[in-house]
């Protein structure tokens, strides 16, 4: 019966997360990205890496935080959701369409998404991360930021239309949590009023946040599970949900770059800043070094092997991705799902 009642409140609490990020926070951010006269580029690459990748960043800041070394739950969701998003949602996007990859940004974020993929693997080698290695991972992180902006100067390319994404995507899940929809927009401030929004959306996120990873540990311990698991696999899929609706939608209308480009993207938010933010904050105050466990280094090396994969599509492809391309990488997951399976 406890085990029911924490697997509903880890749903419910998927459920409201994605509901209040794509209905509230995403969109404050993007009338925020105006106010500040941010590229699409910029905005993209900061707010809109913010927006999609909140969930993941608050769960990896308690896991650290809270007491009886339970950090890898952070780092696991983390690493869970880079494999879920780099196979998963990249393969249903090339499973629902073909399409030509505009290679000019696509170049761009996967040479950075290998950079910080190898980082990732050098820093948990030895069991542990420093507070260089999470100020590295920042560094890096501010660096692919200015490599965003600038760029179209080196390689000129259209710009990626992130507020359609998002308007049509609320179009589409309305249909099944139009009564929870209505509920939260009672609750929250008026649209207008998007700085509001956007620190009431925060405190909520954080909270759920909170609330996942109090689940999640009570559900392994129940369940005999390691926490690691749990955090590869559910939270993983769970706070990767919005963003593969999302890019299934897009990549109907025959737009699988910006579904493929949003999923890489989103996984460089979060290994840098969802996990060297985390790590600095709780070295900072506590000194020492964050630990990491021996089943999260083996999936970091899977997730390594999965860009060396998805590279290896798009250069035989030439860029194309299609039903094989999708289908390669769709296998590849549910292969992984069962070793995780298999490995209990």
């Amino acid at each position: 019966m406890a085990i029911a009642l924490y697997i509903f409140i880890l749903l419910l609490s998927f459920v409201l997360l994605a509901r209040i990020v794509d209905l509230f926070f995403v969109a404050s951010l993007d009338k925020i990205s105006r106010d500040l006269r941010l590229s699409s580029d910029a905005a993209g690459a900061t707010l809109m890496a913010v927006g999609s990748s909140a969930p993941e960043l608050f769960v990896a800041l308690f896991a650290v935080l809270k007491p009886g070394e339970h950090q890898v739950i952070g780092i696991g969701s983390i690493v869970g959701s880079a494999i879920f998003n780099l196979l998963v949602i990249v393969g249903a996007a090339a499973l629902v369409k073909s399409s030509k990859l505009n290679w000019k940004p696509m170049f761009r974020d996967i040479l950075f998404y290998t950079l910080t993929v190898i980082m990732l693997v050098v820093f948990i080698w030895d069991g542990h991360f420093t507070l260089t290695e999470s100020i590295a991972f920042l560094g890096l992180y501010v660096v692919y930021v200015v490599a965003v902006v600038y760029w179209r100067r080196i390689l000129p390319y259209n710009d990626v239309e992130f507020e359609e994404k998002v308007e049509e995507a609320h179009g589409e899940h309305n249909k099944i949590t139009k009564p929870l929809d209505q509920f939260l927009r009672f609750i929250f401030p008026k649209a207008e009023r998007y700085y509001l929004v956007f620190f009431f959306s925060i405190v909520l996120i954080a909270a759920l946040s909170y609330v996942l990873v109090e689940a999640a540990v009570k559900t392994a311990h129940l369940m005999n599970i390691p926490e690691a698991i749990i955090a590869l696999t559910v939270l993983a899929v769970g706070t990767s949900i919005p963003d593969l609706f999302s890019s299934i939608i897009v990549a109907k209308q025959g737009r699988g770059d910006m579904a493929v480009s949003n999923a890489i993207g989103s996984n460089i938010f979060d290994i840098l800043v969802g996990l060297g933010l985390p790590f600095l904050i709780v070295m900072s105050l506590s000194g020492g070094t964050v630990d990491a466990g021996g089943d999260i280094v083996t999936s970091v090396l899977i997730l390594l092997g999965s860009v060396v994969l998805l590279i290896g599509l798009l250069l035989v492809r030439r860029w194309k991705v299609g039903k094989l391309t999708g289908f390669i990488l769709v296998a590849a997951y549910l292969a992984y799902v069962v070793y995780e399976i298999v490995k209990l």
